[in-house]
């Protein structure tokens, strides 16, 4: 039986239709065979040339667990193709390797022009796994739940109509903190904490630090800073009754409409992420490299006595 991975695509341009069809040769050359998403598959089949009947790529549904027996699941796109590539992947902790076909890609592993590079780890196994914080969300309405989801960058409460200030109260650890009025509440993760909340204004949090971090939208309020909190806290928000409706807004990809007095209710999630890591380096080289930081200037440690 061959090995298998699940590739994740973001369809929209020619070039990445391409890279995903010359990734599915270049993979069934080593015996290992592509699973790929219907709607994926139709655009990348025309250019896939002949391929050994084995090693055609298997064609799945697009749902959450879809990437079950896969080695691994690579994601060609940005960070929004990661983000979905997620949703098939986390149930059954499938790792996620993303390649950056898009503009930052600060979830991806790699660059476009390192594909071969991860595409030979994953053909000899030569990579770590490590994985990432998500939170749960949980909405109520008089006590009844009404939705329920996770993200791996941050969920957000947010107001639904422009001209309105969500009026909020914002509790931690089952103890009021403060209220004002915003246009949202992030609740995020380090994974997301450069991403929205840092948009927002939020700190940057290695993802090696376990914790939450909290960043109001455009308060209306003296206290309204970020605030970096426990992991094992619960996060409340909630909305006043007499107040706008919002909306509940997980990793841009899952939302649910809250009425005045809905509750949400915001943990560690139960079932993190994992993803690939294919090199030792530091997250400050990341940081630099991907948003472009000047570091001119710098001379580094000075050599010690007795240092090699």
């Amino acid at each position: 039986m061959a090995r298998e991975v699940l590739v994740v695509l973001h369809a929209g341009r020619a070039t990445n239709r391409y890279t995903a069809a010359a990734v599915a040769r270049r993979l069934a050359a080593d015996g290992v065979r592509l699973r790929m998403l219907d709607d994926e598959w139709k655009q990348v089949a025309p250019l896939l040339g002949d391929l050994p009947p084995d090693l055609i790529p298997r064609v799945v549904d697009a749902r959450p667990g879809c990437a079950e027996g896969a080695e691994v699941a690579l994601v060609l796109g940005g960070d929004g193709t990661l983000l979905r590539a997620a949703e098939t992947a986390r149930p059954v902790g499938v790792p996620l390797l993303g390649v950056n076909l898009g503009h930052v890609g600060f979830l991806a592993e790699a660059e476009q022009e390192s594909l071969n590079e991860a595409l030979r780890a994953i053909i000899d196994g030569g990579y770590e796994v490590e994985e990432r914080m998500t939170v749960d969300a949980v909405a109520f309405v008089n006590g009844a739940e009404i939705a329920r989801s996770w993200a791996l960058n941050e969920v957000s409460v947010e107001k639904s109509s422009r001209e309105r200030i969500l009026e909020v109260v914002l509790e931690v650890d089952c103890r009021p903190l403060s209220a004002f009025g915003c246009d949202g509440v992030l609740c995020s993760t380090p994974t997301g904490s450069t991403a929205y909340a840092f948009s927002a204004g939020g700190p940057i949090l290695w993802p090696q630090v376990q914790a939450l971090l909290l960043v109001p939208s455009n308060a209306h309020a003296l206290f309204a800073r970020p605030m970096v909190i426990s992991p094992d806290s619960q996060v409340a928000i909630e909305i006043q009754l007499t107040g706008p409706p919002a909306v509940l807004d997980c990793d841009g990809r899952r939302t649910a409409a809250l009425p005045p007095g809905a509750r949400v209710e915001v943990t560690q999630g139960a079932t993190p992420v994992r993803m690939v890591r294919l090199d030792g380096r530091p997250f400050t080289d990341r940081l630099v490299r991907k948003f472009d930081l000047p570091i001119r200037g710098w001379r580094g440690a000075p050599q010690r006595p007795g240092s090699l």
